[in-house]
């Protein structure tokens, strides 16, 4: 894939935050194909983090582990033909281990970490800065990438995006319970919203999409819209 930067273009940057379940990487993934920019799926990189630290035997709430394992872990992000980015740890793509519910609750945790973030994001600016892309995450129109025009939050009711969680586990072949999965997405909305370092918030420069009644293909309508609109 050519660089939009090698090729003189000023990269396209859309921001896409939102909480768990609310659609955000369908929508992603979908429109950065639709825009022909590559999609990166920030929230994986903290995946991969804490499936290095639960692979370790290390506590992801004990901070100092955390961080000297993020600081040496062998973590990239390598552009692929279909105009994604994988994410890889120590030369491996890490997909589909790094979906299970353990690993996402632990990478909720070493996501509040700053010394954490602050070695992600500077992975994501400088792709993004080369290819450009659709991002997506929890504060990529906050922290990440504030100066593009290009920022949507992407939400929608918790009971709405508790069952779709509920039925993408069902379909995984999870055990899971509904009233499990709600606890357990509104305990990682809390942490999400809480936390010291880049919680996840909006403000008056965001684009709301509230996706309880639409479809994906409705949701991808209003963000391709919304961009091509704004260039």
């Amino acid at each position: 894939m050519a660089a939009a930067a090698e090729r003189g273009e000023r990269p396209l940057v859309v921001a896409i935050d939102g909480p768990a379940g609310g659609g955000k990487s369908t929508a992603a993934r979908r429109l950065a194909g639709r825009l022909g920019v590559p999609y990166l799926d920030t929230g994986a990189m903290y995946r991969a983090i804490a499936l290095a630290v639960l692979d370790s035997g290390a506590d992801p709430d004990d901070r100092d582990a955390v961080v000297e394992i993020a600081a040496k872990a062998d973590l990239s992000l390598v552009s692929q033909a279909d105009g994604t980015f994988s994410v890889q740890l120590d030369g491996a793509a890490v997909e589909p281990r790094i979906r299970a519910p353990r690993i996402g609750e632990a990478a909720s945790k070493v996501s509040a970490y700053p010394a954490v973030r602050q070695r992600l994001v500077a992975l994501q600016r400088a792709s993004a800065q080369r290819f450009g892309g659709v991002l997506e995450g929890r504060d990529i129109g906050t922290k990440v990438f504030p100066d593009t025009p290009y920022k949507f939050f992407v939400t929608a009711r918790p009971e709405v995006r508790a069952e779709r969680r509920y039925r993408q586990h069902r379909e995984e072949g999870k055990d899971v319970e509904r009233d499990q999965v709600l606890r357990d997405l509104t305990d990682r909305d809390h942490r999400d919203e809480t936390r010291e370092t880049s919680p996840l918030t909006r403000d008056d420069s965001y684009v709301e999409i509230d996706t309880s009644e639409l479809t994906a293909d409705q949701v991808v309508d209003r963000l391709e819209r919304a961009v091509r609109q704004g260039r």
